[in-house]
């Protein structure tokens, strides 16, 4: 009997710790985006705009400044021209800083959030999205030192 009962709080133990970890984010500490402030995935067949991204080992993005409006869902196609792992983000700013303090303490996370791709020397990766609310959604790589040395841009979402 007392067997059945320490299994039973075993399993409740361990159920409880992997929904707190599936709250949390993909990672140690998430950071997934919070609720839709900078819009939401987008689906490929309404992308109704491609724009090409450079990152390189100067940190900084090409183009780091540009204009979306509001509903448009674009297609990033982020081309890594360094010879360093880098990584395109979408987030507030402030998100961004809780990012890069999660990842200057485990430099080697990896993510699979639909709002982020890390792209390897040479390579090239995609992220679709769509920008559901006028303001302003901030870019970033959030890559231990790279944020820091200015790897970051703006998009403004202009209002319909």
């Amino acid at each position: 009997m007392k067997l059945k009962a320490i299994s039973s709080l075993l399993l409740a133990a361990a159920l409880g710790l992997s929904s707190a970890a599936w709250a949390g984010g993909s990672h140690a500490g998430g950071h997934g985006h919070e609720g839709e402030d900078i819009g939401r995935p987008g689906i490929a067949v309404k992308v109704t705009r491609t724009v090409m991204v450079d990152m390189v080992d100067a940190m900084r993005f090409t183009p780091e400044k540009l204009t979306v409006k509001q509903g448009e869902t674009i297609r990033f196609v982020v081309k890594n021209s360094g010879k360093l792992k880098h990584e395109f983000v979408l987030g507030t700013e402030a998100e961004h800083k809780r990012h890069y303090e999660q990842m200057m303490k485990f430099p080697e996370m990896e993510h699979a959030d639909p709002n982020m791709v890390t792209v390897a020397p040479g390579q090239t990766g995609e992220v679709i999205w769509q920008f559901t609310k006028a303001g302003k959604v901030d870019f970033a790589c959030l890559h231990p030192g790279h944020y820091v040395a200015g790897m970051k841009g703006r998009i403004q979402v202009a209002a319909r």
